[in-house]
């Protein structure tokens, strides 16, 4: 008790915490630091924002190349250490989560509403000031200034229709794989199509949709698959069945050891010929009682051993061994199937039933195929077969399927659509602008900031185009400021002599609630950061 009660004074902080740590605090030391963390990791990513985004190479820990423009999967692997920066890496996680697209947005935004405070620091105000403009400014655009936006575009009638699915879809597909996304389009939006129930609200589950990566051949050779792909081939020589009952083990198809180890002594030969004779009969019982069942294909997630094996050939059954727990739950899913963890005759209830089941070859791969009728009601699964030339294009190419999977089911919900391409930024920057004009504080220098720093997507879109961003800016304001709200930047105009860069009427698309997450997010990234006034890091342990 005395020795800590013996606290010196005069040695402040560092008397206070113990050895080790390390303190920032105040506008020099904490504030403008971490806005400069900030603006880094949103100078890595800007790069990446729109169809002609660069791709990022990072080798993570564990030496994994990965080639994407995806920010999500950028900040995901980049093991950022400073405490302001992961704010931004978690903002960008929380977008991906909930709305599975707009992660770069998140991260550019935010970034650049950082990037402004630091002429406003110059100017004299104070951040309180700066979080109140900021904190204004993003209040009255989300409730006053973004919605009227909606009803620029007509929303997406109905999320039961390919052709609306599509249409929301493709932009997505566009800003992540540009060149793809006429083919890719409308493979999602089958295959979203396809996990729809036939009654109620057009939803599905996100995890209804999978991809099956088949390295070779190119984009257009894809395909959807109305059920699940098993990236491996049947162990039976029996390769097809139609109309099949199936039964899924979670366990091997083998005679299962005993726990103690224990010592046979033979007398004769009889002995020694009789002694397999039980093991046989009793695979044999098991087997014969699955085929009674009506069963026609035997999964399991274990090994096969060669006497089931051979018993399954004799009964003409098909068998499939597949190793990962995951995988056995989607076929599950896929034909309404129970893994059963004993071996032996299924109940009608455990059993699972496909419309067709077979073994095809694709790229030199056996792949085993189990699809199910349209209109069935047993399982809600799709799979979109990707192909393509290399592993990292394959790896790329599911994260921009993935994205899109969400878009569609975003649309479904609320198929509210806004202009793209800029277009919406630029207006609500103008309208940022003119509502600063408004305000007698000392905030209004922090909302007009707030403004510019809205112009950062027109801004970036024109620059990893390769179009003069100055003149692409002073274009777009000039159309906004006419009326023209969905005017935005067209980035097919590159290398055209005497060309603003601008479209008047873009086909580009955004939904309305990814947009309004993903603004969101960025302003209350933004303002925890500059709420902070002081770091304090313990030693390391």
């Amino acid at each position: 008790m005395a020795q800590s009660m013996a606290y010196n004074q005069a040695a402040g902080l560092g008397g206070m915490l113990k050895k080790g740590h390390q303190s920032t605090e105040g506008l020099e030391g904490a504030t403008i630091r971490n806005v400069e963390a900030c603006r880094e990791i949103s100078t890595i990513t800007r790069t990446s924002l729109g169809p002609n985004g660069m791709n990022k190479l990072v080798v993570n820990h564990l030496g994994k190349i990965i080639v994407t423009s995806d920010c999500a999967t950028i900040v995901k692997e980049l093991e950022i250490e400073h405490p302001a920066a992961k704010m931004l890496q978690l903002a960008a996680e929380a977008q991906d989560f909930e709305r599975g697209d707009g992660t770069n947005l998140v991260v550019s935004f935010a970034g650049e509403l950082l990037t402004q405070t630091e002429d406003l620091f110059r100017m004299g105000l104070h951040p309180s000031d700066v979080v109140a403009g900021y904190s204004k400014a993003g209040d009255r655009l989300m409730e006053d200034f973004l919605p009227p936006l909606a009803e620029v575009v007509p929303a997406v009638a109905d999320g039961r229709l390919k052709d609306e699915l599509v249409r929301a879809v493709k932009p997505v597909l566009a800003a992540k794989h540009l060149g793809s996304e006429e083919i890719l389009a409308p493979l999602v939006a089958e295959a979203c199509l396809g996990t729809m129930s036939s009654s109620g609200l057009a939803n599905f589950s996100v995890d209804s949709v999978r991809v099956a990566k088949i390295l070779g051949g190119n984009i257009t050779q894809s395909h959807v698959v109305h059920g699940f792909v098993a990236l491996r081939g049947l162990e039976t020589s029996l390769t097809s069945a139609t109309d099949a009952k199936i039964v899924v083990f979670g366990c091997g198809m083998e005679a299962s050891a005993t726990e103690a180890k224990g010592t046979v002594l033979m007398k004769n030969a009889d002995d020694l010929k009789n002694y397999n004779k039980s093991e046989e009969k009793k695979m044999e019982e098991i087997v014969k009682g699955i085929a009674d069942a009506g069963v026609k294909v035997c999964v399991a997630g274990g090994t096969v051993s060669e006497m089931a094996l051979h018993f399954i050939e004799r009964y003409g059954m098909l068998c499939l061994r597949i190793g990962s727990k995951w995988e056995l739950r989607r076929l599950c899913v896929a034909t309404g199937a129970t893994a059963l963890v004993r071996l032996g005759a299924p109940t009608p209830d455990e059993m699972g039933h496909c419309h067709s089941v077979r073994q095809r070859e694709v790229g030199g791969r056996p792949v085993t195929i189990f699809s199910q009728s349209e209109g069935s009601g047993t399982g809600k699964l799709s799979t979109i077969v990707l192909r393509a030339s290399t592993s990292s294009v394959l790896a790329d190419l599911e994260r921009a399927i993935d994205d899109g999977v969400h878009a569609a089911r975003t649309a479904c919900k609320d198929g509210r659509l806004v202009p793209g391409a800029g277009a919406t930024e630029m207006e609500l920057s103008l309208k940022v602008k003119a509502f600063a004009d408004t305000c007698p504080g000392l905030d209004q220098y922090a909302i007009r900031a707030f403004g510019k720093a809205l112009t950062v997507v027109p801004r970036t879109l024109a620059e990893n185009a390769g179009l003069d961003q100055g003149v692409v800016i002073a274009a777009l304001g000039a159309a906004h400021a006419g009326g023209k709200v969905r005017a935005g930047v067209d980035i097919d105009q590159m290398g055209v002599d005497g060309s603003s860069g601008v479209c008047d009427e873009t086909d580009v698309v955004d939904l309305y609630s990814t947009k309004a997450s993903a603004l969101k997010l960025a302003i209350d990234a933004a303002l925890t950061v500059l709420r902070v006034d002081q770091i304090i890091m313990s030693k390391k342990a």
